[in-house]
């Protein structure tokens, strides 16, 4: 649906200065730089803007892929370091007392590569290490106040800053070669219980940030300025005053402005229009929607704003009145295609639900809507606008529903990615089955996930899935082995390849065209999604596993 802009744009003047000679006089990442597609490095998020994860690099094929060989790994230290003595980080910094323990983390989120450092992320830390070997440049630790250590998806490099979120709602800018500290800013509430995980984006002079929170708080996209920290503009995805347009999905507004809908997943910029589009988080209360009639815009809700305002371009909604938490934040990926023969200008998602929708992104117009999910059974139609149709009876109710997929979804945040030579996109599929009682009888409602019991049931086993953007069908499936799938994003490349995890303990390498499984080694569960990059003429595969660094390269 196409809507003229309203919401929140706070704009904040600025004196812009060509990003070429800056980038000259200071070094470091123009930000011009990523508008280009992906090729020898991994400057952001998802390699580019386009959200693809379509690496161009052809050394590594489907003919030679079984000759790729381990050539570094490197376990790091995720927990609380000591603070003193021959352990402690290179540099300190944060707002707690550095006693709040957080044990060790997984990485999960993107490692960036420019020039001749990788920079890799965990809660409360961020590494500089040779990309060559894995030594460590430099390690920055942050003492966290607290909160949900969950996860880090990664940061963003603008010209010669590294910056990233930490758990306790701030964002960081560290020197990108020395790991010194330049600024930090609190972007979100942590009395209210925000916790932020998301890896940022840098859009010229735009870092946009987003948080995260399982409470009944509004959900928020927010632009700031990456020389100094300062906030341009603020968007809320839920109608905060009278006059904001989905104010009449809700019955009040006041249960609009607790109504969630959180950005915690980095979305893709389209540079033509220059909007940048993401998908947004579940509705709260979570399960008990009896307090919030109606579809709860602008929750579960693939959005485009301008960039250089924070307004809201045009919107589409994957799961009206989602009562399952059922976000649909997952990176969408901007794709230039062909509808019944005409070039258009699109962007897909697989959303958690268990449907995969192609819009047009300029106007949002719907294109496709077809269940991916082999199981989920909570839609009892397709709405005219293309939006599946909530069942009342596969809401959490006092006997029982028996609801598919279960509450981490089909998809989760490990991001997909698409392959323009062959057409499809790859994401997991895991299916499965809950049990949902509803134990909070109040007409108010529970607070955050809570009010229901759910118990799994079963699985309807877990896959990976090549759709075809144009009509949502699936081209190939490769099923998992019983008890896998799941937990690792997805990679593709020039060479003919798609990267993932198995769930099982395995890397793989499968044919992008037909499914076909090419290669494995087993390293451990997968726990980010892979990554390549040309270092000295070789093209390398990045990938972690828990704690631990796994770069893989032709010998």
């Amino acid at each position: 649906m196409t809507l003229k802009p309203v919401c929140v744009a706070l704009a904040v003047a600025v004196i812009v200065v060509p990003a070429v000679s800056l980038a000259q006089e200071r070094g470091g990442l123009d930000p011009a730089s990523l508008l280009a597609p992906l090729a020898e490095s991994w400057p952001t998020y998802s390699g580019d803007y386009s959200g693809r994860r379509y690496s161009g690099l052809t050394q590594v094929t489907t003919d030679n892929v079984s000759r790729l060989t381990l050539a570094w790994t490197r376990q790091l230290d995720t927990g609380t370091p000591a603070l003193e003595g021959a352990n402690a980080p290179t540099f300190v910094g944060g707002e707690g007392t550095g006693d709040f323990a957080i044990g060790s983390q997984r990485i999960k989120g993107s490692i960036l590569q420019v020039d001749d450092l990788l920079y890799v992320t965990a809660p409360d830390h961020v590494w500089a290490l040779d990309v060559r070997d894995g030594g460590e440049r430099w390690h920055y630790f942050w003492k966290t106040r607290g909160g949900p250590h969950i996860g880090n998806r990664g940061a963003a490099l603008w010209r010669d800053s590294l910056i990233f979120e930490t758990v306790d709602n701030y964002l960081v800018s560290l020197d990108a070669r020395t790991g010194e500290e330049r600024w930090h800013t609190e972007i979100a509430s942590f009395e209210e219980q925000y916790f932020s995980t998301m890896a940022p984006i840098v859009v010229g002079d735009h870092l946009l940030v987003g948080t995260g929170n399982d409470l009944d708080a509004p959900g928020f996209l927010q632009s700031f300025d990456p020389e100094t920290g300062e906030l341009r503009w603020k968007f809320y995805t839920v109608p905060m005053s009278p006059d904001d347009p989905g104010l009449d999905t809700w019955p009040t507004l006041d249960a609009a402005r607790h109504g969630g809908g959180q950005v915690w997943v980095p979305g893709a910029y389209d540079p033509e229009t220059n909007y940048y589009i993401f998908g947004t988080g579940n509705p709260t209360p979570g399960y008990t929607g009896v307090a919030r009639r109606g579809d709860n815009l602008f929750t579960c809700t693939l959005i485009a704003v301008d960039v250089d305002t924070g307004e809201m371009a045009w919107y589409f909604q994957t799961s009206p009145h989602d009562t399952h938490d059922w976000d649909s934040a997952q990176t969408p990926i901007l794709i230039d295609g062909v509808i019944d023969g005409v070039p258009r200008k699109l962007v897909s998602t697989a959303a958690r639900n268990g449907y995969f929708f192609t819009l047009d992104r300029v106007t949002g117009e719907h294109i496709v809507t077809t269940r991916y999910g082999a199981t989920s059974n909570w839609a009892s139609h397709i709405r005219e606008n293309g939006s599946p149709n909530p069942h009342p009876a596969k809401e959490a109710i006092v006997p029982g529903a028996l609801v598919s997929p279960v509450e981490g979804g089909v998809a989760n945040w490990q991001p997909p990615a698409f392959n323009p030579d062959t057409g499809l996109f790859y994401t997991q599929e895991n299916n499965g089955f809950n049990l949902l009682y509803l134990t909070e009888l109040d007409p108010r409602g529970s607070m955050g996930l809570g009010g229901k019991d759910r118990i799994t049931v079963g699985s309807g086993g877990n896959a990976l899935s090549a759709i075809d953007y144009r009509t949502g069908e699936t081209a190939w499936r490769h099923a998992w082995p019983i008890g896998g799938g799941g937990g690792a994003g997805v990679l593709t490349t020039a060479g003919g390849l798609v990267f993932t995890g198995d769930g099982s303990g395995n890397f793989v390498a499968f044919d992008a065209a037909d499914g076909d499984l090419l290669w494995h080694t087993r390293i451990g569960n997968i726990s980010n999604a892979p990554q390549t990059y040309l270092i000295d003429g070789r093209q390398h595969v990045l990938v972690a596993s828990g704690r631990q660094l796994y770069a893989f390269v032709m010998y």
